[in-house]
């Protein structure tokens, strides 16, 4: 629930479904369980079901919001309720192994710099010790 008051993502596509670590301007760690039921199984491949990776970069993407919102100091329910995390860039995305029904994808999001609202974020993928994707992400807090 506590995702859900910073993330503006509602099911279907809120892709975070736990925070397990988090340094305020340094890291998150968090994860996703996917599951045969989700939406996007139902055409992505109906008979080889495989998580698409713009899943998996939106997935990162919003582990790296709540890590930007929970690094720019304690706000109010009302002050987040008038932000919103725009991503301005994701760069070096690599999928280096399939994603499929009944994994848990873990989100390792780092901080690379952050000027102002704009953060730099260094986000990797893993599934047990496996590192399934990685990509360079660049994030702006405005207001709606």
């Amino acid at each position: 629930m506590d995702i859900q008051k910073i993330l503006p993502h509602r099911y279907p596509f809120l892709l975070v479904d736990r925070v397990t670590a988090l340094t305020p301007k340094e890291s998150i760690t968090a994860y996703k369980n996917v599951s045969i039921s989700e939406p996007v199984f139902q055409g992505h491949f109906p008979d080889h079901p495989i998580y698409p990776g713009v899943m998996i970069l939106e997935g990162m993407a919003q582990a790296g919001g709540v890590l930007a919102f929970k690094s720019m100091g304690e706000m109010t329910p009302e002050e987040i309720d008038t932000k919103v995390v725009y991503f301005m860039s994701i760069d070096k995305a690599k999928f280096r192994s399939p994603v499929t029904p009944g994994d848990k994808l873990l989100y390792e999001i780092s901080v690379m710099k952050n000027k102002g609202t704009v953060w730099q974020f260094e986000a990797k993928a893993y599934v047990e010790d496996t590192l399934v994707a990685q990509a360079e992400l660049k994030a702006m807090i405005v207001d709606k």
